[in-house]
């Protein structure tokens, strides 16, 4: 059985053939607060938000905890979606995102991401994990990456954030924050089984240094 590229039968493939992607996807992972979304969007490289695939906070059978949606809960977001926007993304140059508001818990528009010949796109967000079977299977997953930093830490960055961002009421914040602090270190253990690799924020620069080196020699 074969593939026809150009839909006329003049070019047929192997059924298995895969087109070379344009670029690949470098995921970064972490707990909220731990540096992610400051550290893609210093790079200069392209950047998926992972946030902004949340289903709307009204959509019927969320998980919910403490009398609210659990937005830690990886239901409450469109894997398969995201996952299709990276290899888009990847294939074709290009693709179309959502943008989400978190205070209001809703799709508000949606933008364009293109590589603009880049070989490298970022995507971050604290399901990125969960993803990366799926990126390797679809030839795009470069590497995964799980920025740490100490516990405290990312409790007071991620609560300062939230209060700059009028996320959500601070009893709601502080009652979040301090589940996060206690949980953080399971989370770790659990990215990392996913196949995310650990590392601080000096040695993901790092990384991400040596990935862009690498491929001036290619």
């Amino acid at each position: 059985m074969s593939t026809s590229l150009s839909g006329d039968g003049l070019f047929d493939l192997p059924s298995d053939y895969r087109r070379t992607p344009h670029a690949r996807v470098i995921l970064v992972t972490g707990p909220s607060g731990s540096g992610k979304t400051r550290f893609v969007h210093r790079t200069g490289l392209p950047v998926v938000s992972l946030d902004e695939f949340y289903f709307d906070g009204d959509r019927p059978g969320l998980p919910r905890r403490h009398g609210m949606v659990d937005w830690d809960s990886p239901q409450t977001w469109d894997k398969a979606a995201a996952v299709r926007a990276l290899v888009e993304l990847c294939a074709q140059g290009s693709t179309t995102v959502p943008i989400y508001d978190i205070p209001s818990n809703a799709r508000v528009g949606e933008r364009k991401v293109e590589l603009d010949g880049r070989r490298y796109v970022l995507a971050e967000g604290i399901f990125a994990a969960d993803i990366i079977a799926d990126l390797k299977r679809e030839g795009i997953l470069a590497d995964a990456l799980c920025i740490c930093r100490p516990r405290v830490q990312t409790f007071w960055f991620r609560l300062m954030r939230d209060l700059d961002e009028a996320r959500k009421p601070l009893p709601n914040l502080l009652r979040r924050g301090f589940a996060h602090f206690l949980k953080e270190p399971a989370m770790y253990e659990y990215l990392q089984k996913k196949g995310a690799r650990r590392v601080s924020y000096s040695r993901a620069q790092e990384v991400l240094t040596q990935i862009l080196a690498a491929q001036r020699w290619d």
